[in-house]
Order: C-alpha cells, then structure tokens, then sequence
C-alpha cells in the first residue's frame, strides 16, 4: 500500500458547463485508522450526473467530494470490519478513507459477476431504473415505455430491466447515431432515435405511432414536454433527473403542454433512490440470475486511474460513455 492518498476537492462554483479548473488533486498522508474504524483502500468510483447539481452549492469548496464507492479493507481496529473485506461506501473521489461500520455495506460476491456490477445494473444506478419501473410506475406487462438519455446509465439499466419485466415497445432517445445502434443492437430497445436529429415531439411521434404508457425522464425540458403529448390516457412519468438543465444557463425549458396532465389523467412522480435502500436485496434477487446466465450484459465505461476521474466526470457530463461510467484503479480487478 502507498503511503500517499490522492483527494479531488472542489475549489470554485461553475457557471455553466465545469472544467478541470474546478478541481484540484491533493496530496497527503494515508490516514490511520482509530478504533472502531478501518482503513479502506478505494478500488473503484462511480462519477454521476446529480454530481454536477451538488457542485452549485451542496459539495463543500476545498474539501474530499462524495460519491459512491468500493473499496478493500486493508488496516481495521474494527472486529466488523475485517482486513481483506470488499465494502461500498459513498467517500469516493479520494484514493483512501477512515470508515466506521455504520458508514459501509458489505458487498457481496456473485460468481461470474464483476465487481464493478455494484457501481452500475446492481448499485445506485440499477436501483434507480428498478424502483421507477416498480414502485413509482407500477409497469405491467405489455405496456409501452420511453426513456430520455437511453445510453447512460440509468437509461440502459432500465432497458435491460424493463426487457425482462415484459414491457412492449421500448423506445429510447439518445446524443448520437451510434447510440442509437448500440441500444437497439445490444440492450434490447425496439426503437432509438438522434435528438439531435430533429424535433423531440416528432421523433417520438415516429418511433411510437400509437403513444406510450410510460416515460421514464432523466432529461426534463423538450424530451419531457414531447412524452407528455405521447403518452396515452392515465400514462406515468417518472422523473429521475433534469440533466438537460445542470449546465444550462439560460431560463429553463417552459412546457407548454401542462394541460394534457389534467385531461388525459396523467401521473407524474419523482423520488430519491436512498429512500428505497430496502428493495436492494430483491433487486439482487431480480437480476443476478440473468447476470449469471449471460441473458443481461453490463452496460459499462471503465476509465482506467484515479488521476482520471476528473476526465470521466466531465466526459460524462459531455455524454462521452455508454452506459454507467466507473473509474477504476490500476490493479483493481478482485
């Protein structure tokens, strides 16, 4: 172990789109752990869009950022935390962290599944995609579902997911043609369009002619109005995000077909993921075994080094990834 640790802090407020000028690599000490508490030795981190909102003021200027995380216990003065064990945490964005076992959740280990499965379809990510489709949308078999930024990584969780739960026409929209391709090729969507390419309301019009039953937003603005007008009567929305808007700084996108809510009987509800903690193991339970059997890929960009994260962070933000980005540690492969 290296006697060093590398932290990324946050060292100004971004107007608009971050660059690498809003962080800083700091160097110091490999703290030591106290007892009841354990060394852990970061292996790999996940960089997400909601990132991006809390640098606006909920990340502190000039201190290690928070994300989720695995890492190794490698030094521990905690019985519960035993030398060796694989553990998440949401200390990211730094290459080592002093934890207590109230701040950790063991990880378990599925033969034939990576590691990195937590960070992505089996982590906060998949969860995402699995509570909107159960617990916010109720979806049943059969019905029709649209999803906005597709290729990320809440997008191609919940392709793979709303696959296996037996929904109809699944249509995705995304930033490239060769998006596109990969979500119709490889994740299981019957239709992907370029938004790009076109007005949203119309592309969507075209990939599902006879309307949808669900939209699941993580881009609001134009996407979102467009869904609206698509979806059929007592159809849902389920907002997961807004990433549309993150780096904009004009005035945001105003609907203009709120009515439609009222007069087709829509529902629109959002959530936050750490409130459905309790649905991890049965999605464990939903999704190992088609892991396992090879029926569900992952849908993964691996950036290779913590001096990386900074750059993955940002290619995300610039939808560079297909797929859940995770930044992962030279020899992390356990």
């Amino acid at each position: 172990m290296t006697e060093t640790m590398l932290a990324v802090h946050q060292t100004a407020r971004p107007h608009g789109f971050p660059t690498p000028g809003h962080f800083a690599f700091v160097e110091s000490a490999v703290p030591e752990p106290g007892p009841g508490t354990a060394l852990v030795e970061n292996l790999y981190w996940s960089v997400d869009p909601y990132h991006r909102e809390m640098m606006d003021g909920d990340f502190a200027l000039n201190a290690p950022l928070e994300g989720r995380t695995l890492g190794r216990v490698v030094d521990s003065r905690e019985p519960a935390l035993r030398e060796g064990d694989i553990v998440f945490h949401r200390q990211g964005w730094r290459t080592h962290t002093v934890v207590t076992p109230a701040e950790v959740r063991a990880v378990p280990r599925f033969d034939g599944v990576p590691l990195s499965a937590h960070l992505s379809i089996l982590g906060g990510t998949g969860l995402t995609a699995y509570v909107g489709l159960t617990r916010i949308a109720e979806l049943r078999e059969g019905q029709d579902v649209f999803v906005s930024a597709a290729a990320g990584g809440v997008g191609t969780a919940t392709g793979r997911l709303a696959r296996l739960m037996g929904a109809g026409r699944l249509v995705g929209s995304v930033g490239t043609a060769a998006k596109a391709a990969y979500l119709t090729e490889h994740v299981g969507y019957d239709e992907a369009f370029d938004y790009r390419s076109g007005p949203a309301a119309e592309l969507l019009a075209k990939a599902a002619p006879d309307g949808i039953d669900l939209y699941m937003d993580n881009v609001g603005g134009e996407p979102l109005e467009a869904a609206i007008s698509s979806l059929r009567e007592y159809g849902r929305i389920v907002r997961i995000g807004t990433i549309a808007q993150y780096n904009s700084t004009g005035t945001p996108y105003a609907l203009r077909n709120l009515p439609d809510i009222v007069e087709k009987s829509l529902r629109m509800e959002g959530f936050l993921v750490s409130n459905y903690r309790d649905v991890q193991e049965e999605l464990y339970e939903f999704v190992v075994p088609h892991l396992k059997s090879g029926r569900v890929a992952l849908d993964e960009t691996v950036v290779d080094g913590f001096g990386s994260i900074v750059d993955g962070f940002l290619g995300m933000l610039r939808g560079e990834n297909q797929g859940k980005i995770i930044v992962r540690a030279d020899g992390a492969d356990v």
